[in-house]
């Protein structure tokens, strides 16, 4: 008998849904990813095609953000241990 979490797993390849679940496990980890601090500023909107959407407090943090873009991207990736996320839309 095969464990539940196989046969997910064997489901999720077989309807190719992986990268679209990867994708949503960027906005779950945003504030392990970036600490509370910035968490407190932003908001995590939406993943599509690799690119993830964040909505800012306000102009100043998102010019911030736009400075640490790749670390942020580097420090999700590293958290989901996959490359998903390629890059990261302040707004």
């Amino acid at each position: 008998m095969e464990h539940i979490a196989g046969a997910l797993k064997k489901l999720i390849k077989k309807q190719g849904i992986e990268k679209e679940i990867n994708q949503q496990k960027a906005l779950d980890v945003w504030e392990e990813a970036v600490g509370k601090k910035i968490k407190d500023h932003t908001e995590p909107i939406e993943v599509r095609f690799g690119v993830l959407t964040v909505k800012t407090s306000s102009s100043v943090w998102r010019q911030e953000l736009q400075f640490q873009r790749k670390n942020i991207v580097d420090s999700i990736n590293q958290k989901l241990k996959k490359t998903t996320i390629k890059d990261i839309r302040f707004i």
